[in-house]
C-alpha cells in the first residue's frame, strides 16, 4: 500500500478471527494497521495483535532496509494495537517509546515494564521532529480508551487517527466502507460521542489530506464525507430517513403484527423499512440500524413479567451507547398481563430527546381487527 514516499505500511490482515473483541462478527476479518515514517529519524506508528508479531516485525524490518528505528509511537494500548510493544523494544534496543502518561501505566500492567529509561511522555500539543516530518500529538481521551492520542504529521498533512475512522474487515476485501465503519463506530466507540465531538473540533484546525486509522483503509479521498459521517454518528444525529422495526416473537403473532406494520409503512411511502429478528439476526447490525435511522419500533412479548430477553438486551445495548434524538413506537404482546410497553418506556426515562408515538399496539395473544387498525394508525404516525 502506497501512502507517501516516506511512509510505508507495515500492518497485517487477520483472516483467522471470527469475533472481534469476542462479540462482533467479522466475516471479512480485520486489519491491524501500523506505519513506518522514514526521515532523519524513523518512527514506527503502533503495533499489531499478538498473533501476528512475527509478520509485523518482518514487515517493519523490510521497510527499514537495515536501518534502526528511533521511536515507537503508541497511540492506543488496546492489545490489538499494542501486543508487540515489548517485543519491539527488545528487538530494537536503541529505540524509544513515545506515548501518553496514562499509556505507560497500562503498558506496565500488560508487560510488567513501563520502559522508564527509554520512554518519551507526550501531552496535548507536544511535537516530535523527525526531520522534515514534524509530528504533533493531540490527546483523545475515551476515544475509546483513556490513554489515546492521535498524531498529526504537518509534512504529509496526515492524521494518524488511532481507532477513529476505523472499520471492520481486512484490507484485501472488497466491501463498502460506510456500512462496516458505522457498525464498528456504533458498536465500539458509540458510547463516547461527546469525546469524539471534542476530537473532531480539534481536527477542524488541521489541514488534513490523509487519514491513517488503526483499522481499515487509509482514507485519501472524500474526506469531508467521512468526517461528516463521524460528526453525525458522534452527535447522535439521523443519517438516513426510515424506520427500523426490531422484534421478538415466540409463536409468530408478534411477527405477524410486525409484517403488517412493514407493509403499511411501505404503502405510505416510507423510504426505508428495516425489519430485524433480534433472536436470529446479528445484534450489532440491529444496533447499527437503530442509530442510523431516526425512528424505531420495538415489538416484543411480555416474558416473566418483563421484556423478552433478546429485546431487553437490545434495549440495554442502545442505552449503553447513549441512544437519543429518536422516536420510538411500541408493539407489545401479552396473553394475560402485557407490561412490555410500560417497561420499555421506563427504560428510556433518562434518555435525551426520546419521544414515543401516541399509538401503542397491544396484542392479547393474537392479532385482532382492532390491532390492525392500531397498526395502521401507528404507521401513519411514524410517517
Amino acid at each position: 500500500m502506497f501512502i507517501s514516499n516516506d511512509v510505508k505500511y507495515v500492518g497485517v490482515n487477520d483472516k483467522e478471527i471470527d469475533l472481534f473483541e469476542g462479540q462482533y462478527i467479522v466475516p471479512n476479518g480485520m486489519a491491524y494497521n501500523s506505519y513506518v515514517i522514514l526521515d532523519d529519524k524513523i518512527a514506527v506508528m503502533d503495533s499489531v495483535d499478538a498473533n501476528f508479531g512475527d509478520e509485523w516485525i518482518a514487515n517493519v524490518k523490510g521497510a527499514l532496509s537495515g536501518k534502526q528505528p528511533d521511536y515507537l509511537i503508541v497511540q492506543h494500548m488496546e492489545p490489538d494495537h499494542s501486543a508487540n510493544v515489548a517485543r519491539f523494544m527488545a528487538e530494537f534496543e536503541s529505540a524509544k517509546v513515545v506515548s501518553s502518561d496514562k499509556a505507560f501505566v497500562i503498558m506496565k500492567q500488560f508487560f510488567g515494564d513501563d520502559f522508564s529509561e527509554r520512554r518519551v511522555i507526550v501531552k496535548e500539543g507536544d511535537t516530535l521532529s523527525l526531520g522534515k516530518h514534524n509530528l504533533t500529538f493531540v490527546t483523545a481521551p475515551m476515544v475509546h480508551w483513556p490513554e489515546v492520542i492521535v498524531t498529526y504529521d504537518s509534512c504529509d498533512k496526515t492524521l494518524y487517527s488511532a481507532d477513529a475512522f476505523g472499520k471492520f474487515g481486512a484490507l484485501d476485501c472488497d466491501e463498502d466502507w460506510t456500512c462496516e465503519a458505522r457498525r464498528y463506530y456504533i458498536g465500539i466507540v458509540g458510547k463516547y460521542g461527546m469525546q469524539v465531538q471534542k476530537l473532531l473540533e480539534k481536527a477542524k484546525g488541521l489541514d488534513i489530506k490523509t487519514i491513517c486509522p488503526l483499522h481499515g483503509p487509509v482514507l485519501t479521498e472524500n474526506l469531508e464525507y467521512h468526517i461528516n459521517l463521524y460528526n453525525i454518528w458522534s452527535s447522535y444525529g439521523v443519517e438516513s430517513e426510515g424506520v427500523v422495526i426490531a422484534y421478538t416473537s415466540v409463536y409468530g403473532n408478534t411477527k405477524k403484527a410486525v409484517n403488517l406494520l412493514a407493509e403499511e409503512l411501505t404503502k405510505l411511502g416510507c423510504p426505508k423499512v428495516t425489519v430485524t429478528d433480534l433472536a436470529r439476526d446479528d445484534m450489532a447490525e440491529a444496533v447499527e440500524d437503530a442509530f442510523r435511522y431516526g425512528k424505531i419500533v420495538l415489538a416484543t412479548t411480555t416474558y416473566n413479567g418483563d421484556i423478552f430477553p433478546f429485546m431487553r438486551e437490545f434495549v440495554n445495548e442502545l442505552l449503553e451507547r447513549g441512544y437519543q434524538n429518536r422516536k420510538i413506537g411500541i408493539i407489545e404482546n401479552g396473553s394475560w398481563a402485557p407490561v412490555a410497553g410500560r417497561k420499555i418506556k421506563q427504560a428510556f426515562e433518562n434518555s435525551k430527546n426520546i419521544t414515543f408515538t401516541d399509538t401503542v399496539v397491544t396484542i392479547r395473544s393474537a392479532v385482532t381487527e382492532e390491532n390492525k387498525t392500531q397498526i395502521s394508525n401507528l404507521a401513519k404516525e411514524l410517517i
